[in-house]
């Protein structure tokens, strides 16, 4: 597509599609041009729930909104979450490390992005493991027939939940994210419901499911390529580096979606206002245009323009904790699991999703001491 239809009108569902990375580029970064707010006539619950969040919010109301959180995710205070996270890594390994062998996504990939965004949201532990029920079938692609009735339940069931969570927390305040949100005022008015579930469930779907894709594409694609783990465990001053790598060659949120605010040009192709159109992240970052062999895995690419973060006002919030959860636990399983390899022969599974990229499960095995 990026070489024949770069641009792309797809007539039976009239949405745009873009594919090279310039293009995609503006359509994640020019708001004025390309809205980020929801289709006005989605009907789903999935839309009323995400309608007043930041991913779906211009500006200058997404300036606003974005402001009562960014203090939770700047560098310092993520930094400040580092020993909870190597607390957690460990304690999670330290159950399978006698096995030899193990679903990492089930034992550690998973767990470790839920534990800590539970933790920040102040979400009783006993909660978590409906997460991952939810945000599954949220990034889940919509199909006809059954799963629009797991996409009706799931979200009658989440809002429910976060509306419950708020009525406590107005009640009986904590030291978590959604008192501090409850507590919070723009221009001396506080946040709508809508706008504090619109928090809850993004933080929700982006504080795991793409945190854990992170963790378990990375696991894959240093174990596909012959020699990167031993040259991680040689040099682990790389870890970052490829990291990044990672997140271009198997970007865990692979599409975005915009609406055209006016006529407007992309490529050579005219599209009309009021247009829905994907921006193709896993696209751009495979573009020949930008990167060099990109289909190659590659830790020495060095500087990575890639896009998995998004770009412009809507850059991903919650970078920073997603890197360093992947760098401790990446170094933690590296250091911890000798000889790592997936199973021989294991069928590997992508999540069914247009929207992220990871895999249902990755049976690996090492070295038992």
């Amino acid at each position: 597509m990026r070489e024949a239809a770069p641009v792309f009108h797809d007539e039976q569902s009239g949405t745009w599609h873009v594919f090279r990375y310039d293009d995609v580029q503006r359509a994640l970064s020019e708001h004025a041009r390309f809205s980020s707010r929801m289709g006005g006539d989605d009907p789903s619950e999935t839309g009323q729930l995400f309608a007043a969040s930041l991913i779906t919010t211009d500006p200058p109301r997404h300036r606003q909104l974005r402001s009562l959180v960014t203090q939770a995710f700047t560098p310092k205070a993520v930094d400040a979450l580092a020993p909870r996270i190597s607390t957690l890594t460990d304690e999670l390994l330290e159950g399978i490390l006698s096995r030899g062998t193990a679903d990492l996504i089930q034992a550690l990939a998973y767990p470790l992005p839920v534990i800590v965004i539970s933790e920040l949201m102040g979400i009783p532990a006993e909660d978590r493991d409906r997460f991952k029920q939810w945000s599954d079938v949220i990034v889940s692609q919509t199909r006809a027939g059954g799963t629009n009735e797991d996409h009706h339940a799931t979200n009658m069931e989440m809002t429910g939940y976060f509306l419950n969570l708020i009525e406590e927390r107005r009640s009986r305040p904590g030291h978590d994210l959604i008192s501090n949100l409850l507590s919070a005022e723009i221009d001396g008015q506080k946040l709508s419901v809508a706008e504090l579930l619109g928090f809850c469930s993004l933080l929700l779907v982006a504080g795991n499911e793409t945190t854990t894709n992170l963790i378990g594409n990375a696991v894959l694609s240093f174990t596909e390529v012959p020699g990167t783990i031993e040259r991680l465990l040689a040099e682990p001053s790389l870890i970052p580096q490829a990291i990044e790598e990672v997140l271009r060659f198997r970007s865990p949120v692979q599409s975005m979606y915009r609406v055209t605010v006016a006529d407007t040009t992309l490529g050579d192709v005219q599209i009309p206002a009021g247009a829905p159109l994907v921006a193709w992240i896993g696209s751009a970052n495979r573009d020949e245009r930008q990167f060099q062999h990109p289909d190659r895995f590659d830790v020495d690419r060095g500087q990575i323009r890639h896009l998995a973060f998004g770009h412009g006002i809507h850059f991903c919030l919650g970078a920073p904790l997603a890197r360093l959860e992947a760098k401790i636990a990446l170094e933690a399983v590296l250091s911890r699991l000798p000889g790592l390899a997936l199973v021989p022969g294991a069928p590997l599974e992508r999540m069914d999703s247009t929207i992220v990229y990871g895999l249902k499960t990755l049976p690996v095995h090492w070295h038992a001491a």
